[in-house]
């Protein structure tokens, strides 16, 4: 007989002077999974994402809801945020894996300089793909590599050939920088994008209490209207902060901290994730609101996180979010606000604690059984599956 194995997921608070062990059992070991996390049992690389041109650090992972164009349903789209050089903020490139062919190939490319987006180009997790395959990517750039000379960057549409077809920008938009979450109805769509590059200075500039770099709390969430007419490019139709005060930093490693992940649920309350606050917050009537809810309500904080970045909702309606200082996914139900599971993703050991930094962007698959994530050390693109 097996013996029974005990994962270790985490160090506990200390808790009436004892330290407390969080221990994840197998799913053998219970009577039934509590959610999606439970099931993984496999990762398997897939693909390199690094293109011709060298770009590395993937962030954005997001899946082709329909064939269209170059796009085919079930593709994987991933942006790179970094140069040749790993400077960050130089990123120019969307590539495609097609799971059917197992193939990698380039989708889109534009100047890094590109004019019309103020900075030039640094691509990041911000990105959506349209029913009619208009892809919509966030750029978060930068000159040399900080936010010294951190543009306000822009948002940049492609059609479904990869096509740079339009430029977004404004006041409202000042890196865009976590993944979006979208209502797509054919002939409109709702795009939720956080915004974290305002104000944020060089990572120079020290707060002389924390010895870190200073910390504002100025990142928004902005929900942009988009028409989407059956001839014709998308048309920005209106532009609504709803969300606002999150924390966000200058970081020389990480280049900007600040609210990464979002997941818009069906009873229409937006999920957000704040790494510097290590927290999710809720924002209610998230289509329809008006105003803005500052940063809404606390859902859970601590714990199992650790700077919570990408998040994705599953079927079941828990929340998957990717930490940022270890390799591990964690598995939250927003209603109760309780911590599931945790899952190791990444468990490098070259860094500490493990897999720190590796992690980025989560997709589901179309079936919601497995999660693809991007791992920045490797610049691969790896899928989790029961």
């Amino acid at each position: 007989m097996t013996p029974l194995r005990i994962f270790l997921t985490q160090l506990a608070p200390v808790v009436g002077g004892a330290l407390v062990l969080a221990l994840a059992l197998p799913v053998s070991a219970q009577t039934e999974p509590k959610g999606l996390l439970e099931t993984i049992h496999k990762h398997k690389f897939l693909t390199s994402t690094v293109p011709d041109n060298g770009d590395v650090n993937p962030y954005a992972v997001v899946v082709v809801p329909k064939t269209v164009g170059s796009l085919q349903q079930n593709d994987v789209l991933m942006d790179n945020f970094n140069d040749i050089s790993n400077l960050q903020g130089k990123g120019s490139t969307v590539v495609l894996y097609r799971p059917s062919t197992k193939e990698l190939k380039l989708f889109a490319q534009v100047p890094q300089n590109l004019k019309d987006c103020p900075g030039g180009v640094g691509l990041s997790t911000a990105m959506a793909v349209l029913q009619k395959g208009w892809v919509i990517v966030g750029s978060t750039p930068s000159l040399d590599g900080t936010t010294k000379t951190k543009g306000d960057g822009c948002l940049l549409v492609f059609d479904a050939t990869g096509r740079h077809v339009a430029t977004w920008v404004g006041p409202r938009i000042n890196g865009p920088w976590g993944n979006m979450a979208v209502v797509d109805r054919g002939d409109s769509a709702t795009l939720f994008i956080s915004m974290a590059g305002f104000g944020v200075p060089g990572p120079e500039v020290i707060d002389p209490v924390t010895h870190y770099p200073v910390i504002l709390k100025q990142a928004t969430v902005l929900r942009l209207e988009v028409a989407l007419p059956e001839q014709g490019l998308p048309q920005l139709s209106s532009q609504t902060v709803v969300a606002d005060g999150f924390s966000h930093r200058a970081d020389m490693a990480n280049f900007l901290l600040g609210p990464t992940g979002l997941a818009l649920a069906p009873d229409d309350t937006l999920y957000v994730t704040d790494g510097l606050d290590n927290e999710i917050t809720a924002i209610p009537n998230a289509t329809t609101r008006t105003d803005s809810a500052g940063k809404g309500r606390t859902v859970t904080q601590g714990g199992l996180l650790a700077w919570p970045l990408a998040m994705v909702m599953t079927a079941q309606g828990h929340l998957i979010v990717a930490n940022g200082k270890n390799g591990q996914a964690v598995e939250v139900d927003p209603r109760s606000g309780k911590q599931i599971y945790a899952h190791w993703l990444n468990a490098n050991q070259a860094q500490s604690p493990p897999g720190n930094g590796n992690l980025f962007g989560l997709a589901l698959s179309p079936d919601g059984q497995s999660l693809y994530y991007v791992e920045d050390d490797n610049n691969d693109l790896r899928i989790a599956t029961p």
